[in-house]
């Protein structure tokens, strides 16, 4: 068995997208030159957000924070899943896996910022191939898969439609149709509130326009995808009639769903589904701080400004006002955006008694009661216990049946057992593996 590597620093942050690098980066150049670790299962910082795809760069954004990155002296650790975190004597002992390797981290504060994840809700067909989330489609593109003139359906909620529409555009996609289920009023009023942010604005107008000539609808949803082997049409509702519309691929996604589970795990209080943090970005665990979407899904400026606060705070600095006054800004659009995109009821009843709801253990909704908990549901149908852990169908059951996770257990991803063994054995016996 391997042995494991172990390391020490003063502050670690878990997660390399927008806000764990701000984080890392400000903590990394307070006075007294803490030792910093970032710590992210990508194989580079950034995220998804800021992942750059087949021959093309980061924008302009994602390029300065890069470099102020590289530049801050960051111990980057690139390609390691988190899959245990323990309050231990002397702070926080992390356990990670890399390269089938395990790792353990020692920090005396940290910071989380792991961000969020699609939400999927079940509909008939949803598991046909070419069915995929909006992210997902992301992610292949910029992975180098082609989708040149393939009729595309975009469907769900939330402002990232535009985005992912105009980079299906863009790589010769024939967008069908851009489907978003809010009703046209609350969008349109979210729009016309868009003249406070003039860049705000210009992004979105931007965005559109590189969809400029497939439809946009509001108030439309998805109903179901039809095909034999292979995804060929889609069933669209406007809650007073149905139409098909037949395509090649369907994008479908209904906002994003906070990655909570190291929080949980370290026991932070969670309200309204994210991680309570006060003003310093401080958890209600001492010396563990959060940042980004975990906090509320804000975009990349809010999760900016609360890594610079998290990061600032956590290496003992004092944060300035204008940052202060700026993520105030920000909270108010985020809440802006929830009241928004909130999801129309019609979308809690689009499973049939035959379509699967939990994809990695074949289950399918007529097995579930509504009177279960999670728990239940778990032990009589395995609902929550593949692969995934419950990440995407765990969103789904909580929208379809009002169900919450009930617990958090390590590993929090998969792990080999030698390393679940290493974080056990740990030098520290007041951290991993400890009931």
């Amino acid at each position: 068995m391997t042995s494991p590597r172990e390391y020490e620093c003063d502050v670690a942050v878990v997660g390399g997208g927008p806000a764990g690098i701000a984080a890392a980066v400000r903590a990394a150049v307070a006075p007294g030159g803490p030792r910093v670790t970032l710590i992210d299962e990508g194989l580079r910082p950034g995220g998804q957000i800021w992942r750059s795809g087949a021959g093309k760069v980061p924008g302009r954004l994602a390029r300065a924070w890069m470099q102020r990155l590289a530049a801050a002296g960051v111990d980057v650790r690139s390609g390691h899943s988190v899959v245990d975190v323990r309050r231990d004597a002397g702070g926080f002992t992390l356990l990670a896996e890399h390269s089938g390797v395990a790792v353990i981290t020692h920090a005396e504060r940290l910071v989380i910022a792991t961000g969020a994840r699609e939400r999927f809700l079940p509909f008939p067909g949803w598991t046909l191939p070419n069915v995929m989330g909006i992210g997902g489609a992301q992610a292949l593109l910029k992975a180098g898969a082609s989708f040149r003139g393939k009729r595309v359906v975009i469907a769900g909620s939330g402002p990232l439609l535009l985005p992912a529409a105009a980079s299906l555009a863009d790589a010769d996609a024939r967008i069908v149709l851009v489907a978003e289920q809010a009703p046209r009023a609350r969008v349109f009023r979210f729009a016309a509130s868009l003249w406070r942010s003039p860049a705000r604005l210009a992004q979105a107008a931007t965005l559109r326009a590189g969809f400029l000539y497939a439809p946009y609808a509001t108030g439309i949803w998805v109903v179901a995808a039809e095909g034999g082997e292979v995804l060929r049409s889609v069933v669209v509702a406007d809650g007073n009639s149905t139409r098909q519309i037949e395509c090649d691929v369907l994008c479908a996604g209904f906002g994003l769903v906070p990655n909570t589970e190291v929080a949980q795990l370290l026991g932070c209080a969670i309200q309204g589904g994210f991680v309570a943090v006060d003003e310093r970005q401080s958890t209600t665990v001492g010396g563990v701080f959060c940042a980004g979407e975990p906090t509320g899904i804000g975009g990349v400026e809010r999760s900016l400004v609360e890594g610079e606060i998290a990061g600032l705070v956590a290496a003992g600095a004092a944060v300035p006002a204008p940052l202060v006054a700026r993520r105030a800004s920000l909270r108010r659009y985020t809440a802006a955006l929830e009241h928004t995109f909130v999801l129309r009821p019609e979308l809690r009843s689009l499973a049939r008694d035959d379509t699967v709801v939990c994809r990695c253990e074949d289950v399918r909704l007529r097995e579930l009661d509504a009177t279960w908990t999670a728990r239940q549901a778990k032990l009589y149908t395995r609902a929550g216990m593949g692969a995934c852990q419950g990440r995407i169908c765990g969103a789904a059951l909580q929208c379809l049946m009002g169900w919450t996770s009930d617990t958090v257990r390590p590993p929090l991803q998969p792990a080999r057992l030698s390393t679940m063994l290493h974080g056990a054995t740990t030098s520290n016996p007041t951290s991993l593996g400890a009931d």
